[in-house]
């Protein structure tokens, strides 16, 4: 066995791998209960039948330990495992124990499909920061063997254990690779309320939808090119959107009201937005738009995917024509944020129990106020500033940053 024997070492750890098929680990904890044994750690992961299972186990001291480690290799043996024990000193335990205590995050990379490249290039950022990986786990579903046209979702999940060396320069890291290798990588303290999200806010225009509502209204109105031109201004935080907003509205007056449901109809969705919002509703989430854009089209889509709440800027309708102006307070960049909190106050949550999802500059402070802001397709001002962003795929893929796998829808 080549096992120094104690009578104090009472603590083994059993590595068993080999072919995976059911009651392997039924038989083994059989054998470890006839001798009175406590499972202190255990885990567990299965790749392609591929078995790799650790037991760290507390032998009692009036056993032979020496007789309990032979007959769990044997049974390895006859079992078609390969085990590799290993007695733990004290001073090793108290270390393990002590690690416990340490931080812990989950890194979450999303890709149309994970590169060995791109998995390289995490892992070591990883070893340069001096986190230690404990788990990684696969959220996303198996793809075919061959090929489609079909957009492919993938995302691997890192569970961490530290803290990082330099957060400055990890949050430098996660940028550069997401830019240089085609990937999003999402950083989360793995904490109480990361597994207690509630209530999720989304922008609307060019996050639940792929267009801006007001150009397409401006369309209409025979003004687009000037309005389209203000509003991408506005989402990259280079004019006041109050006074963007009432010069893009003003430049709408005279324009009916019956062009309102032809352009819902023709609005096209954002790439995983049903799935998102079913999703969600699936698992007792509260959903909620925060938008710039007009409570009409809000509420189209409240309608449209079963959404809870809507706040948007309310177009004055006088004689059946849009007068160029909207009713009530803009909803702004600070309103957007004030509007989480409450909320968030309304649905009897911690506003870090919200998540926040938008594009333009209006949508920071919404972001830094929720519990998980995340950048979607964003303007490269807003990728720079929020903690969070998804830029490679659709909106689904916020299922998997929190921890949901393809296999739960």
């Amino acid at each position: 066995m080549n096992l120094t024997t104690s009578r104090f070492a009472s603590l083994v750890l059993f590595r068993f791998t080999g072919e995976d098929r059911p009651g392997l680990t039924a038989s083994l904890s059989q054998l470890l209960a006839e001798f009175e044994c406590s499972i202190i750690d255990v885990n567990q992961a299965v790749i392609h039948q591929s078995l790799l299972l650790g037991l760290l186990v507390r032998i009692p001291e009036e056993k032979d330990s020496d007789r309990v480690i032979q007959e769990m290799q044997e049974l390895g043996t006859a079992l078609g495992l390969k085990c590799n024990p290993k007695r733990i000193a004290d001073e090793d335990y108290d270390l393990w124990v002590g690690r416990q205590g340490k931080s812990r995050f989950i890194l979450t990379l999303l890709s149309r499909s994970v590169t060995a490249t791109q998995f390289h290039a995490v892992s070591q950022m990883l070893a340069d920061q001096g986190l230690n990986i404990d788990v990684i786990t696969r959220l996303s579903g198996r793809p075919p063997r061959i090929p489609t046209d079909t957009l492919t979702r993938a995302c691997v999940e890192f569970s961490l254990r530290g803290e990082p060396r330099d957060s400055a320069q990890l949050k430098a890291s996660l940028l550069e690779l997401s830019s240089r290798l085609n990937l999003d990588l999402a950083w989360q303290r793995d904490d109480a309320f990361r597994r207690s999200r509630r209530v999720v806010a989304l922008d609307m225009d060019s996050t639940l939808l792929q267009a801006e509502v007001i150009d397409e209204l401006a369309k209409e109105a025979g003004v687009g090119d000037e309005v389209s031109a203000i509003t991408e201004a506005a989402m990259r935080g280079e004019l006041d959107f109050d006074e963007s907003l009432r010069k893009r509205v003003h430049s709408l007056a005279g324009l009916t009201e019956d062009v309102l449901p032809k352009i819902a109809e023709r609005l096209v969705l954002t790439e995983g937005a049903e799935r998102l919002l079913s999703t969600l509703r699936r698992f007792g989430y509260r959903t909620a738009i925060l938008s710039g854009g007009f409570t009409y089209f809000g509420n189209f889509l409240q309608r449209k995917l079963g959404i809870d709440h809507v706040y948007a800027n309310e177009l004055e309708i006088i004689d059946g024509k849009l007068t160029g102006r909207v009713i009530g307070p803009i909803v702004n960049a600070q309103r957007k944020a004030a509007l989480l909190d409450q909320l968030a106050q309304e649905e009897g949550v911690d506003r870090k129990q919200c998540i926040a999802i938008g594009d333009g500059a209006n949508d920071l402070p919404m972001l830094a106020r929720a519990g998980l802001g995340i950048a979607f397709h964003a303007k490269p001002v807003v990728r720079l500033a929020a903690e969070h962003q998804v830029s490679t795929m659709g909106l689904d893929a916020v299922l998997y940053l929190l921890g949901v796998r393809d296999r739960d829808i």
